[in-house]
């Protein structure tokens, strides 16, 4: 995409072909019209059609170009939040509904897969937070006390067991998080994309929105080229945000991150390293992350954007972090290189927005895209059916609002990420 290798990198030259799609052209009718072809417009799209919905999805550029094309693959349960802090943060009938949405989520995502039959390398073994140092292992046996006070299967290991799971001493214990696991982002997208489709969505990419306005019976959203009339807007565009809808993105901070991914591992190294095939992250503030894909590349990232002084900083810390983490790997190659942004809300947690009547939308997922995506997508569907009303939502309603010095913030994450690496921090 773009005609730029480090757009999507591993996942577009990994992932089955996307749906044939055209631009719109001329004027349509739709019961909605979704805007945003990620996991929240197409997850909205399919369960729509699936329920005998007339649905019109209409996307910017090209399916999953957002966070669902770039993102490492990680099917999270949960936000970063801790647990027992969303009650708090949201009240407890709003907190404990969102807990529950997303703690089951993962679930939701692979039955989806199972369904459809979505080619997407998924992996049901769990994800692995590992701890750095006694501060970690302090934040994931708190989180491990939370969710499993809850009920959840999710598991605190020590050194010696973190160490058979992923095969490095480097951390002080792990959670492992049961009902996760991972996938081929750009994969999962295309998927429901052509799931979608199949149940009747008619989609449209290179069809960037440049105006919504109010009709007698709905709404008319208009592109260069076309319009839809609908009685229902979805608004799924979250930190890509352009347009008539461009405040979902300036209420989050922009946070880059990037992936390298290695040539396939030999297959001694594969027996030994992540052989049950989870992924991880780590506690650090500047954190990193690290996964298989199904041909045995290790994906290995962290925050920062591979661009201008970034690329070469970036690049050499991840060749010493890597070798730091595992020894036995040596000097190896990488294959691919890519980066995309991250939408950060200024409280971690995700948003429900009424932009006006029929005009609808979640966002602001924190780096969690996957699951709350598509479990998003499965409620504003389940809204819009009026099998939900708006009090029964996992989150209260909120209007959106730019947090303060977002640009300045932004250009920090990036500049302070180059900062860490350059320090030389291994990981």
């Amino acid at each position: 995409m773009l005609d730029d290798p480090r757009s999507h990198g591993l996942w577009e030259k990994t992932a089955p072909l996307p749906p044939a799609t055209a631009k719109l052209q001329g004027a349509a009718r739709a019961d909605v019209v979704v805007i945003g072809g990620g996991y929240t417009g197409l997850s909205t799209a399919l369960h729509l059609a699936e329920a005998g919905t007339s649905v019109v999805l209409l996307e910017a550029r090209e399916i999953g170009f957002g966070g669902a094309g770039r993102n490492v693959g990680l099917i999270n349960a949960g936000m970063w939040v801790m647990p027992d802090d969303l009650p708090g943060e949201l009240g407890p009938t709003h907190g404990e509904r969102l807990l529950e949405l997303l703690g089951n989520g993962p679930r939701a995502v692979m039955e989806i897969i199972d369904r459809h039959g979505i080619a997407c390398e998924l992996e049901r073994q769990g994800t692995l937070h590992c701890a750095v140092g006694t501060a970690g292992r302090k934040e994931i046996e708190a989180r491990a006390e939370q969710w499993q006070r809850r009920g959840a299967p999710v598991e605190l290991l020590d050194i010696a067991e973190t160490e058979y799971k992923i095969g490095t001493r480097a951390y002080q214990g792990a959670l492992l998080d049961k009902r996760a696991g991972t996938l081929q982002p750009l994969a999962y997208a295309r998927g429901l994309a052509h799931a979608a489709m199949k149940a009747g969505v008619s989609l449209h990419t290179s069809s960037p929105v440049d105006n919504c306005e109010r009709t007698a019976d709905g709404w008319r959203v208009m592109t260069a080229e076309g319009s839809v009339d609908a009685q229902w807007v979805v608004v799924a565009t979250d930190a890509y945000s352009e347009g008539p809808f461009a405040a979902v993105r300036e209420e989050q901070i922009h946070l880059p991150y990037f992936n390298f991914a290695t040539v396939p591992l030999g297959d001694n190294l594969r027996k030994s390293i992540l052989a049950e095939r989870q992924g991880c992250w780590d506690t650090k503030e500047v954190l990193s992350s690290f996964r298989m894909d199904k041909a045995g590349r290790m994906v290995f990232g962290s925050v920062g954007a591979l661009r201008g002084t970034g690329l070469s900083i970036h690049r050499n810390w991840a060749r010493r972090a890597l070798k730091a983490i595992f020894p036995q790997i040596g000097d190896i190659a990488f294959e691919s290189e890519w980066y995309g942004q991250i939408g950060m809300t200024t409280n971690a947690l995700p948003r429900f927005h009424k932009f006006a009547p029929g005009v609808i939308g979640f966002s602001g997922y924190n780096g969690r895209g996957i699951s709350p995506g598509t479990v998003f997508g499965k409620t504003l569907a389940a809204h819009i059916l009026g099998q939900l009303s708006e009090d029964e939502l996992p989150l209260p309603l909120t209007d959106p609002q730019a947090p303060p010095f977002r640009s300045i913030k932004e250009a920090w994450y990036e500049a302070g990420a180059q900062l860490a690496h350059l320090a030389g921090a291994r990981f």
